[in-house]
This record gives C-alpha cells, structure tokens and sequence, in this order.
C-alpha cells in the first residue's frame, strides 16, 4: 500500500494527457509542445520553490501514511508533493485551454 497514493496521482495525469490529446487544450494545442514544457515546468518549479520556503519556515511539514512511499526528495519533501504540483499545474492549464474554447467567440461563416 505505500505507493497507492503515488499511484492515484499517476493514474489521474494519465487522465490529464488523455483529456488534453482528446481535446488539444495544452500540450496539444496548435502545437505548443515546447511552450506547454516550459509553462509546466516553471508552474511545478514554482510550487516547489513555495513548499520549500514553507518548510523552512516551519508551516508546511510531510504527514505520516501508510499509502506513500516514504520517498523524500528534500527534507519534509515527499516524492508524491512532485507529481502532486504536476497534476496541479496540468489541471490549471487543462482549465484555461478548456474556458478559452468556450468563451472564444465564433467566426462567421
């Protein structure tokens, strides 16, 4: 059971990709790979940045289960909080591409 969470975070961005290929809304987007990279990437840097200054500061720490590895990759850093931050960062851009598809307006035709 210790990786059942790390687990759960993978099979939910496998959904993310899913939805993004099927829908073309960030990594598929006009093909944005390479920007969608970056903008993943500085968002889950970010977040890291914000996780690691909290537990210097003594605000955040990593609660004890038994469904995580164990896996550290800082102190009070968990591995999961990783993939947790992607998952965070996909979804948020998942988001935006989904609204701007809605709200964009219609060309005549």
């Amino acid at each position: 059971m210790g990786a059942l969470y790390l687990a759960a975070l993978l099979v939910a961005l496998t959904g993310m990709v899913v939805l993004d290929r099927r829908f073309g809304l960030f990594f598929f987007a006009d093909g944005g790979g390479r920007r969608a990279g970056i903008v993943l990437a500085l968002g889950v840097l970010f977040f890291l940045v914000w996780d690691l200054v909290g537990i210097g500061a003594g605000v955040f720490f990593r609660g004890e289960t038994s469904f995580m590895t164990g896996l550290q990759v800082a102190p009070e850093l968990p591995v999961e909080e990783v993939f947790f931050l992607t998952l965070l960062c996909y979804l948020s851009m998942n988001l935006v591409g989904a609204v701007a598809r809605v709200v964009r307006p219609r060309s005549a035709s």
